[in-house]
């Protein structure tokens, strides 16, 4: 490829509290320098000065209107931070990444695949796929049933869809319990208010590990994982996220082969090359490369 087909972009990651440090930022972003072409910035969305950053990475100050407690636990509402207008420079388009994805090739594609500068592309999580159907469906329940993504992976042009946060943060005024609305997660309000725009970033190049890798029985997912096009997009990945406390990448790095994995939705998985496939060996030696740099999420 010619160094001028490669779109310039900026990785932006987010981090709060403790879980995470600044050796699985450096450890991340090592491996996304190494392998994906037109990387032009590296900005983190902080709460604190984090000690021991690698240089090169620049740091934003969260906005403390999303620095909320109730917005920090599971439903990482605090993460629609990134949205806010003027926080991520619009100069460029940008990937966030979860700070347990393991990555494994060049994820430029992602922004050279994307078609419409308003267009924000999550990972697909239901059946329903993003496009026409579950906008229509959108449109005719009044926004009561849409079609909904993780935002582990997202795309987007920074200033293009600012009205993300700025609507969240409307929405919550006055209003403390989520419950029964899209505000209960960060993932399905984008999903929820971004419907008419959205598309899925493409599952030939980012996976999340559970979704794509374990199934409710053994037998089905030795079948699923045995079709020849399922192996030969598998082998292609850029990228697997991780399920953070569920399944660590240095969990995986110890374990032994053949072992069975079993996540909080009783999905399973055999950690073996037989299941994954060549990909089992890419992603052993990622998460092993990202450790010795300064970052695995374990």
């Amino acid at each position: 490829m010619r160094q001028s087909d490669i779109a310039g972009w900026q990785l932006v990651l987010v981090i709060w509290g403790e879980k995470y440090g600044a050796q699985d930022v450096n450890g991340l972003v090592a491996a996304v320098r190494e392998t994906s072409a037109g990387l032009q910035r590296v900005l983190l969305i902080t709460d604190r000065p984090r000690e021991g950053l690698a240089d090169g990475i620049g740091t934003l100050a969260f906005p403390p209107e999303f620095l909320q407690p109730a917005w920090m636990r599971g439903g990482c509402q605090a993460k629609l931070a990134m949205f806010c207008p003027e926080l991520v420079p619009g100069d460029l388009p940008a990937i966030y990444l979860d700070l347990d994805t393991v990555v494994l090739g060049d994820l430029s594609p992602l922004i050279r695949r994307r078609r419409d500068p308003d267009a924000i592309s999550i990972l697909q999580s239901t059946v329903l796929p993003f496009g026409a159907a579950s906008r229509v469906l959108h449109r005719l329940t009044a926004g009561r049933r849409y079609a909904r993504g993780n935002s582990s992976v997202v795309v987007w042009q920074p200033g293009r869809c600012d009205y993300i946060a700025g609507q969240f943060l409307a929405m919550a005024k006055g209003r403390e319990d989520f419950t029964g609305t899209p505000m209960r997660a960060d993932e399905r309000f984008i999903s929820w208010v971004a419907q008419p725009v959205i598309s899925a970033v493409p599952r030939d190049m980012v996976v999340k590990l559970p979704a794509e890798f374990m199934l409710p029985w053994l037998w089905l997912g030795r079948l699923y994982g045995a079709l020849p096009w399922v192996r030969r997009r598998r082998a292609r990945l850029a990228a697997i996220t991780l399920p953070g406390a569920e399944v660590k990448a240095g969990t995986l790095a110890d374990l032994p082969e053949g072992s069975e994995v079993v996540d909080r939705k009783g999905r399973r998985m055999i950690w073996s090359d037989a299941w994954l496939g060549p990909v089992r060996q890419r992603l052993l030696q990622a998460i092993r490369a990202a450790g010795g740099k300064g970052g695995s999420s374990s």
